[in-house]
């Protein structure tokens, strides 16, 4: 199960983590968020005791979004000690994440 992320948690959930952080940038209306979304949680249940895995709105939560810059959906970026080490832009596989997500561990 992966995190709701907001703009209001984003510092606390992402920023100020001890472990890894893998935020999934989504909206409802978008089909390849949907076709990720499903791979986002599985590994969220994977990783739980290593990494923090969540997913933020963007249609509700315009502010990191923007600071971001994130302009196309799904964006996965890939945090470490607040910083973004990587980024994931449109529908991937599970492998292409994890092999994101490992080195960071």
């Amino acid at each position: 199960m992966a995190l709701e992320i907001t703009d209001a948690n984003f510092e606390e959930v992402v920023l100020k983590s001890e472990k890894p952080v893998i935020v999934d940038f989504w909206a409802e209306w978008c089909g390849p968020c949907r076709m990720v979304g499903p791979i986002v949680a599985e590994i969220g249940e994977e990783y739980s005791d290593k990494a923090v895995v969540g997913k933020l709105d963007v249609d509700s939560n315009p502010g990191v979004a923007g600071k971001y810059g994130i302009r196309n959906i799904p964006t996965i970026l890939f945090f470490k000690g607040g910083e973004v080490q990587d980024k994931q832009v449109g529908a991937c596989p599970k492998s292409t994440l994890v092999g994101k997500l490992d080195p960071l561990l």
